[in-house]
């Protein structure tokens, strides 16, 4: 008495859900167009009163996004993030954040206060 051995499911199956109703697959994020412009600005809301220089509008992917971030955040002696297609730098460091970006060739523009 042989029994059929199950077939392993491909990578792109669901095997189980307790979910009802029908099952969407995930979808690729795609990149957001950029103008042309990097918007840089300073945000505390959410930080203890913390400034925290926030980078958007480069129309980068997100490998690129985390070396330009790198690369920032040596610049500057600080830490920082990637947020969805943004970058955060720690700290009040516009001056020396215009000057990595220009030279990366991105036309900067401040936005906030």
């Amino acid at each position: 008495m042989e029994q059929d051995k199950p077939t392993p499911a491909s990578d792109d199956s669901l095997v189980y859900s307790t979910g009802s109703g029908r099952i969407n697959q995930q979808k690729e994020k795609s990149i957001t167009p950029s103008d042309g412009f990097a918007r840089v600005r300073r945000e505390t809301k959410g930080r203890k009163g913390k400034g925290v220089i926030v980078i958007s509008g480069l129309g980068l992917d997100n490998k690129a996004l985390k070396e330009l971030a790198k690369k920032l955040k040596k610049t500057c002696g600080s830490g920082g993030s990637v947020v969805d297609e943004t970058i955060e730098v720690q700290g009040d460091k516009r001056d020396v954040i215009q000057q990595v970006l220009e030279k990366a060739g991105f036309k900067v523009k401040f936005t906030g206060g």
